[in-house]
């Protein structure tokens, strides 16, 4: 896949980062360029970010007014309630997918059942490696298991 197949997967990625900036509250244009530069570490070009306000806002999901900013007057953007319950659903679906590609990677505490992204404790006990959240959960285990 070359970085030009990635572009509409990254601009994708900056819209529903957008929407994140947004659901943190209201901006101005300029505001969300400088929070997605200093948050993602990499610029979004303003022919992105305003057609995309705008198109937002054409579909009531967002509204503008003109607020003094400092000692300008800016357009500043917000999500309405339908923006609101837009962002939440995305939120949510996102949430799932995010869990279904983390879940394979996950290992579960032989103690509680937690689950364990990274890391862990590991310990040998009765000649089998057991990995377990933290220290605490391999002592409880072998605490319950010397009684059997």
């Amino acid at each position: 896949m070359s970085s030009g197949d990635l572009e509409p997967i990254i601009s994708d990625f900056s819209r529903f980062y957008i929407l994140i900036i947004l659901y943190e509250g209201p901006c101005h244009g300029y505001s969300i360029l400088s929070k997605f530069r200093r948050r993602v570490g990499k610029d979004i070009s303003p022919s992105l970010v305003y057609p995309f306000l705008k198109h937002l806002e054409e579909r009531g999901l967002v509204k503008s007014s003109i607020r003094v900013v400092g000692n300008k007057r800016k357009k500043v953007f917000e999500l309405t309630d339908d923006g609101r319950e837009f962002c939440k659903r995305l939120f949510r679906r996102f949430s799932s997918l995010v869990s279904a590609t983390i879940e394979p990677n996950l290992t579960v505490c032989a103690n509680c059942g937690c689950k364990i992204y990274e890391g862990g404790y590991r310990e040998v006990i009765n000649g089998k490696e057991m990995i377990f959240c933290c220290i605490h959960c391999a002592e409880s285990y072998k605490r319950d298991t010397a009684g059997i």
